[in-house]
């Protein structure tokens, strides 16, 4: 039967350094998240990744990457991205990251809202052409017009939404987005 030993007295500067240290668990979660993020920098395209504030030597290792075949090479390639991002301002990034977020957010509202038009213009239709026109003076009434009633007639006929789908992308072209 083994000793038990008793547990060593730790003053109380070495509590207060331990209980500040991150524990080894947390320091790989945190490298895992860098690694992370260094695979979502590596999967953009090269202009997205130029919105980035990235060191050369991030950028290197970054363009390194496409050139590795092998698994375990790549591993160990990724343990490395996540060492270099760590010198990298990752506030900057992040801000980066929010405002490409923001970005997106925006454009799938305002898809949204076509989307909305779209469906209010097939289902009201002269009404709804005349209070688009007021918001939108320089669209193409006629054509509009030709689009909805082509999507309407689709829509009785139960055949697929070719024209709904010319008439959203008509509205996106008007509305230049």
């Amino acid at each position: 039967m083994r000793k038990q030993r008793p547990d060593p007295v730790l003053s109380t500067n070495e509590v207060k350094e331990q209980e500040e240290r991150p524990s080894k668990s947390q320091l790989k979660r945190e490298m895992h998240a860098l690694q992370a993020l260094g695979e979502t920098l590596i999967a953009m395209r090269p202009a997205e990744r130029d919105r980035f504030p990235l060191s050369d030597d991030m950028l290197r290792a970054i363009e390194e990457t496409s050139r590795i075949r092998s698994h375990e090479g790549r591993r160990r390639h990724m343990q490395y991205v996540g060492k270099l991002i760590r010198k990298e301002d990752l506030t900057a990034i992040q801000g980066v990251f929010d405002s490409i977020d923001q970005e997106q957010e925006q454009r799938d509202h305002a898809f949204h809202r076509l989307e909305k038009w779209r469906e209010r213009l097939i289902d009201e239709g002269d009404p709804a052409v005349d209070l688009f026109m007021a918001e939108h003076p320089d669209a193409d009434r006629q054509t509009l017009r030709q689009l909805i009633r082509n999507a309407q007639r689709e829509r009785e006929q139960g055949k697929p939404p070719t024209s709904s789908r010319k008439l959203f992308k008509h509205l996106r072209e008007t509305l230049a987005l």
